[in-house]
């Protein structure tokens, strides 16, 4: 097919791309890659190559490419309103349905939904609100977030100093005092190889209670966590982690917020991660499987309890001061109602337990005593592969050799997106629910092929 080098050009010159290698791109060291059109769990780039995507863009696309059915609810809400704002009362039929469809989802405890575009937008709206709900109750010295290291929560200033992951912090001047880490529920890596995942658990559990104590309970307002480490690794939670974490939070009044940008809308087999692992948030984050990518969506789902204080803060105060210009955008608003219908219509969620079971049990066997294989781990349409130079001794690689990133690469060949995961040679999948069991089976003997060509 013939290039449009003009095109390449105009990238190198003009596009300041994320998560990239600045330089290497603009000297051209690494390739353009222009994607021109999708379908069902396949992209195909301007070259006509046909990949499957096993990470669903990053990890967002749940329902698959090529939807008409949600391009149809977009293009024609577009016609009708393509927009107006929410403030002050404002709303749309699109914005009110969702929001009530969301509602219809959450937990029983949660009462409101805050519509923002991404789930770093949604994590600053977290914040600004329990700081907002502690000074309305008088305690105004009650706002340090704890979260965890290796987590991921976004890329703005409170959001990227709650990501515990060093890329998101090295030169940017974070994290900001307000943010303290603890210990990634990451059971692979912990310190005693004879200890049971429950006993980990309660480590992890007395490590931040230990960190309360430090800091003061009367200073500390929220944690925050993925129900299943997500960037930091693709680590669901280890036996027993969830109802211990809880326990310490409930002694001390700390809020809790589920990240649940990944896991909600069914990544997992259930509608939400907190229904998943019984978490009772204060906040849940929500994002990706909203819209499944096809406009730019997100939310803050608000407890009773928080909404309660956020209403008698307004009595106090007048009008809350937050807001953005697109939040509750209606288009976006009508993309989250189609999304949203074609999940229950197609039974989405059971089948991303269905065959994401089969995902990870396929991918254990056909990797079980391959080079370097030290675990595969996942939950639901989520599974990771992680790798070590001496998988018994749990000796990583030397991070120069970039086996991971060898990996992700030799299975582009193959014909299979996979996604080299930061901090460790990890290789993780996330896949459109729509994904079959003939494509999962490319996917694994894609894995196989490159573990086998890179640690050879």
């Amino acid at each position: 097919m013939l290039k449009n080098d003009t095109l390449d050009q105009w990238d190198r010159d003009s596009f300041f791309h994320p998560s990239t290698h600045l330089a290497q791109h603009a000297r051209g060291e690494t390739p353009t890659r222009v994607i021109s059109g999708a379908s069902g769990a396949h992209i195909v780039d301007r070259d006509g190559n046909r990949l499957l995507d096993g990470f669903a863009g990053l990890y967002c696309v749940n329902v698959g490419y090529g939807r008409t059915e949600i391009a149809d609810a977009i293009a024609a809400q577009a016609r009708e309103l393509a927009y107006y704002h929410s403030y002050v009362g404002h709303g749309t039929e699109a914005s009110i349905t969702l929001a009530q469809m969301i509602m219809d989802r959450a937990p029983e405890h949660m009462s409101r939904v805050y519509f923002g575009l991404s789930g770093s937008d949604a994590n600053e709206t977290n914040i600004k609100l329990i700081w907002y709900y502690n000074n309305i109750l008088g305690r105004p010295e009650k706002k340090k977030i704890i979260s965890r290291w290796r987590g991921y929560h976004g890329s703005g200033l409170m959001t990227g100093s709650l990501t515990g992951l060093e890329l998101f912090h090295k030169k940017f001047d974070l994290p900001l005092t307000q943010v303290i880490h603890t210990d990634a529920p990451y059971y692979l890596h912990r310190d005693d190889p004879e200890q049971s995942e429950e006993a980990f658990s309660a480590q992890c559990a007395a490590s931040l209670e230990a960190l309360i104590a430090r800091e003061g309970a009367d200073t500390i307002a929220a944690f925050v966590g993925e129900p299943v480490l997500g960037t930091g690794g693709i680590v669901p939670p280890p036996a027993g982690y969830w109802a211990a974490i809880q326990e310490v939070l409930r002694k001390h009044d700390i809020l809790l917020v589920a990240d649940e940008v990944v896991t909600g809308f069914g990544r997992l087999g259930s509608m939400f991660g907190s229904d998943h692992y019984g978490l009772t948030p204060d906040l849940i984050t929500i994002a990706k499987g909203l819209t499944s990518a096809y406009a730019p969506l997100s939310g803050s789902i608000v407890s009773k309890r928080m909404w309660e204080v956020l209403a008698q803060g307004t009595d106090e105060n007048g009008p809350i001061g937050h807001g953005w210009t697109y939040s509750a955008h209606p288009v976006c608003a009508a993309a989250g109602v189609a999304n949203l219908r074609l999940i229950d219509e197609l039974d989405m969620v059971a089948r991303a337990g269905s065959v994401g079971s089969y995902l990870n049990a396929a991918m254990r066997d056909a990797t079980a005593g391959l080079n370097g294989v030290a675990e595969v781990r996942g939950e639901g349409l989520l599974c990771a592969v992680e790798l070590m130079q001496d998988p018994q001794a749990r000796q990583p690689y030397d991070p120069a050799q970039k086996i991971g990133p060898r990996i992700a690469a030799e299975m582009l060949g193959h014909g299979v997106i996979a996604r080299a995961m930061p901090q460790g040679d990890i290789i993780g999948f996330a896949p459109p629910f729509c994904i079959t069991e003939a494509e999962v089976d490319q996917v694994v003997d894609a894995t196989v092929r490159a573990i086998r060509a890179v640690t050879a």
